[in-house]
């Protein structure tokens, strides 16, 4: 790797901490942590499973299809993330600086990627494509999953951003295979 290379990744490794860092200082206040507490725990699956069921309530059988191409996807994406957390073994940001406050619960021990981030993209793009008009509920509330990873101090900002690219990814991926079939 070139000199350049290195200083450029150094540098990017020293934004993302501290963007990190910054971000995770907002949890010192109660009402900003509590807020993002409970939405990172509707990311645990709570919301998701919910509007599954919600759409089996209200279109039945025609809910079918949307809501078995959601919960493939999301297996596919625990698969993919679980093994990606095993093959980097990155830290978590608490772990790794002291001013970044752990003020949530880790679901696993390392971080990259955001496997929250990953699962409400798959499980928003996935929605979306079937009921566009779940836009203004699922989009803001993908983004606020998001960012309640990094000030709760559980992900670094590049871990969301992968999350949310990967999650991206594989859902393109399972539409690909949804049009073969």
């Amino acid at each position: 790797m070139s000199f350049r290379m290195r200083l450029y990744l150094n540098r990017m490794y020293r934004l993302d901490s501290n963007v990190c860092v910054l971000v995770s200082h907002t949890s010192q206040y109660w009402l900003v942590r509590d807020f993002f507490r409970v939405v990172s725990r509707l990311g645990d699956g709570a919301l998701w499973y919910s509007l599954m069921i919600g759409i089996l309530i209200i279109n039945g059988v025609q809910g079918a299809t949307p809501v078995l191409h959601m919960a493939i996807t999301g297996l596919l994406g625990t698969l993919v993330y679980k093994w990606l957390k095993g093959k980097t073994l990155r830290p978590r940001p608490y772990e790794v600086h002291q001013d970044v406050w752990l003020t949530g619960k880790p679901l696993d021990k390392f971080s990259f990627p955001s496997g929250h981030t990953l699962h409400a993209v798959i499980f928003s793009l996935v929605a979306l494509s079937y009921y566009p008009q779940l836009a203004m509920i699922v989009l803001p509330f993908t983004v606020i999953i998001g960012l309640s990873r990094v000030v709760l101090g559980l992900h670094y900002p590049s871990d969301v951003l992968a999350g949310a690219g990967i999650g991206a990814l594989i859902t393109g991926l399972s539409f690909l295979m949804v049009s073969l079939f």
